[in-house]
């Protein structure tokens, strides 16, 4: 019994009461199944609508320096938007990049970086005005877009590079 006390020990700060270790394994077991089952619907899902796994995303990333060149050397076709909140061609062209980055899933992923929040990536590459549009190819740099430009004119950009 008094094993059994030990093992009821409270959450702290909830109040609640742990239960035993056979009741914390069999809670772990279930939550382990509805992820899998989660998991397994989504993989479902992704290959039902015609897209595959990384190349399923359809809105553009938040890019920051800690996670910059792991970014653009992940997917094969990364297009990087440079911009600031306070940029007002930077807020004209975002539906663009929106647009394009649901329009190319599963070919191309679309990136966000803010310059303001990112000096060492937007010195690194000499960012001196925004928007500035990078295009990556197998991590590197193939192409280079300045200023609030058609959309159309980015999305044949894009096309070259497919």
């Amino acid at each position: 019994m008094e094993e059994r006390e030990e093992n009821r020990a409270s959450y702290a700060g909830t109040g609640e009461e742990r239960g035993t270790d056979i009741d914390v394994d069999m809670e772990i077991e279930r939550i382990k199944e509805r992820k899998m089952r989660e998991m397994e619907e989504e993989i479902k899902a992704t290959k039902e609508s015609g897209k595959k796994g990384l190349g399923a995303i359809d809105q553009p990333l938040t890019m920051g320096d800690n996670n910059f060149v792991e970014t653009v050397r992940k997917y094969p076709v990364v297009v990087v938007d440079c911009w600031a909140p306070w940029c007002g061609p930077c807020k004209m062209i975002a539906p663009a990049i929106e647009e394009l980055a649901k329009e190319y899933a599963g070919k191309v992923v679309f990136g966000k970086l803010n310059v303001d929040d990112n000096p060492k990536t937007a010195t690194e590459f000499a960012i001196m005005a925004i928007p500035t549009l990078f295009i990556f190819k197998h991590g590197e740099p193939v192409d280079v877009v300045q200023g609030a430009v058609p959309k159309q004119y980015l999305e044949a950009k894009v096309k070259e590079w497919l």
